[in-house]
This record gives structure tokens, C-alpha cells and sequence, in this order.
């Protein structure tokens, strides 16, 4: 009933010739591998999936593979810090462009498009204001010009957005977030397309980042109670993000769960919940905006998501520090704003927890 951590990195050799399946620990082949593979291709109705030892691998591994110098990449142009940096600093550093576009804006996608360009990066729910673009239509779009379409749905998680469903190539993840859900392992996935999972693959095996056997112990016993944590999260993150929305010194609540948020029809056609993330703005200088984060007893300063635990940051010290601050404006990240992972913990303690704590 529970998986058993095979701890080794050497199997005996079965005959094959191809490097790429000689059973070895690195090449991300063992049976705590293969096991979760199975698992996550199945829980987002697609045909394989990878691990990597953190969301970055998956997401730079999964790139450097479709992408070479001289090449071109659309990107939505609200994202992951890391993933901002990775696209803004890194590719073009070795020779790849990047144009970031507004997901919801066809027309300017279609403005950027080169013929050397090879993919479309979007985010299911954008980090950290929480948007929800036409992802349908990003789909669309990429097939229409044989671009490879790529989603990090981190912060939906197959239980409330399965991008195989919706014409995706390759779903990526931070599975140290909702896929594991125990805060306690750091693990990325892969999901999508088998002939696509599969040079990313040969990719992984080069660049190293595979998933240790214990990690994908923890993360395989994290899967069994994932619909469970998202339906509790989703509806926990609905009752507080209402609630926020009625305190003086909140100016503006971003979830999608929101009739007032400017995603909500979208949202509601294509997500089966809303998820367990929050953002809002209060009013004050960043020192003001840290005391009132003290002032929780219940939510803890703290980076990261997903977990049981509610945690709460300020993304312009954290999860976006990496941005200059004209890139955070750009991006609408501003200083006031708070970002709020729900966990597990009674709602209405929760409630009471931030109302005190923003009195």
C-alpha cells in the first residue's frame, strides 16, 4: 500500500544499448521514479511525465530543450521570479530572444511572432497577482504556428486545471508546492506530450537534475491526499479572499474566485476550483506593510507555498526580489503587496487571524 524507497543508485545491467534506459538513478529510471511518472501522467489525463529535483529544473530543462541560439521564445509577461529571470537574463545570454507579451491579448502575440520563434510559455495562475489568461486561445495559437505551448500549473494543480485537456504540450510544475503538499521535499514535474517528455528527457540526463529515490518516496505519499488539501484550500482561499475584501485597509484583493476580479468568467469556464493563493495591497511604506505581517499568529512569514501550513510574503523581498523595481512595475508587483498561500488550518481562525493582525 505504500510505495518502498529503493535506495540505490546502480541496477544491474538488463542488455540494452541505449544509454538513455540503462537503469540508473540519475537517468531518472528507477522504480520510485517509474511509479510517480505513471501517477502524474494519469492525475492530469496525459500521456507521460517526468520528475526533477525542483520546479527550476523542470522549467529550464523543459526550455533549453526546445530552445538553441537563435531562436525565439513568447512569454506571458507576468511571472514566477524565476522563471522572469531565467527568460529576461539567462536565455538571452546565450543567445535566445524573448518577447513577453500580455496573456490576454492575442492580437499582441501575434504582433510579436517571428518566424524563429519556437515556443509559448504561459502560467495557469499567474504568480503573484493571481490573473487568469485565455489559455484555451494560447493553445490555439501555438498549434496554429507549430510552437511548443508550455503552462506552469504550480498554483492549480490537476485537480483544478489539467492542461493536456486543453491543447497543452507540456505542463510544468514546482512540486515542492500543492503536488507534494508537506513542505518538506523540493522536487519539480514534467507533464505532457510523451514524444515532447521525452526530449526533455534525454535533456535532464545531461544536465543532472534528477530526483533523489527518498524525494520521490515523499513526494509519491504527498499525491494521495491531493484532492483532498486542493478542495479544502479552495474553498478556504474563497472565504478569506471575500473576507479581505471587506477591510478598510485593504485596496484590492487579487482572486480569480472574486466576481470583481477582472479574470473571473475565465476562471469559472476553465478552472475546477480557484485555488489556495491569495494577493492583496494595503496602504504603507514597506516597514508598515512587514508589521502588520507580524502581527499573525496563525500565518507565517515564510517563502514558498502549497504546503499545510499558511504562509505569507512580501514577493518584492522574496519570491520576485530578483526584479529590479521598474520590473515590478511593470509587472503591477507593487510594494504593498502580500502574497498568501492557505493552508490547511480552520478558516474562520484564519479570518480572525488576519483581521486582527490589519485592525
Amino acid at each position: 500500500m505504500t510505495l518502498p524507497i529503493f535506495q540505490s543508485a546502480t541496477f544491474e545491467w538488463s542488455g540494452t544499448t541505449d544509454y538513455h534506459e540503462i537503469r540508473y538513478g540519475r537517468l531518472s529510471n528507477t522504480p520510485n521514479h517509474v511509479a510517480l511518472h505513471d501517477k502524474l501522467a494519469d492525475i492530469e489525463s496525459a500521456e507521460a511525465a517526468l520528475v526533477a529535483s525542483s520546479g527550476m529544473a523542470a522549467i529550464s530543462t523543459s526550455l533549453l530543450t526546445v530552445l538553441s541560439a537563435g531562436d525565439h521564445l513568447l512569454a506571458q509577461n507576468v511571472l514566477y521570479g524565476g522563471t522572469f529571470d531565467f527568460v529576461t537574463k539567462d536565455l538571452p545570454s546565450w543567445g535566445i530572444e524573448v518577447d513577453l507579451v500580455d496573456g490576454h491579448d492575442p492580437e499582441e502575440w501575434k504582433e510579436k511572432l517571428r518566424p524563429n520563434t519556437r515556443a509559448f510559455y504561459v502560467e495557469t495562475i499567474s504568480n503573484p497577482l493571481m490573473t487568469v489568461s485565455n489559455l484555451d486561445e494560447a493553445a490555439r495559437f501555438a498549434r496554429e504556428h507549430n510552437l511548443l505551448s508550455f503552462i506552469d500549473n504550480t498554483f492549480a494543480s490537476p485537480i483544478n486545471f489539467r492542461p493536456a485537456e486543453h491543447g497543452f504540450d507540456l505542463s510544468l510544475h514546482s512540486a515542492t508546492k500543492y503536488l507534494n503538499g508537506h513542505s518538506d521535499l523540493i522536487a519539480g514535474a514534467i507533464i505532457g506530450r510523451r514524444e515532447v517528455v521525452d526530449r526533455v528527457k534525454i535533456k535532464l540526463d545531461h544536465l543532472g537534475g534528477s530526483l533523489d529515490p527518498h524525494a520521490c518516496f515523499l513526494l509519491n505519499r504527498g499525491l494521495k491526499t491531493l484532492g483532498l488539501r486542493i478542495a479544502y484550500q479552495n474553498a478556504s482561499a474563497q472565504a478569506l479572499a471575500e473576507a479581505l475584501e471587506s477591510f478598510d485597509r485593504v485596496r484590492a484583493v487579487h482572486y480569480s474566485g472574486l466576481p470583481g476580479h477582472r479574470d473571473h468568467q475565465t476562471a469559472s469556464r476553465l478552472l475546477d476550483g480557484f485555488g489556495g493563493m491569495i494577493s492583496f495591497e494595503i496602504n504603507g511604506s514597506g516597514a508598515e506593510v512587514q508589521e502588520r505581517i507580524d502581527r499573525l499568529t496563525i500565518a507565517t512569514d515564510a517563502p514558498s507555498l502549497g504546503g499545510p501550513e499558511t504562509l505569507v510574503t512580501i514577493p518584492a523581498n522574496t519570491s520576485h526580489a530578483g526584479m529590479t523595481p521598474e520590473e515590478r512595475k511593470m509587472s503591477g508587483i507593487a510594494g504593498g503587496l502580500i502574497r498568501v498561500s492557505v493552508g490547511l488550518e480552520g478558516t474562520q481562525d484564519l479570518i480572525d487571524d488576519f483581521r486582527q493582525a490589519l485592525s
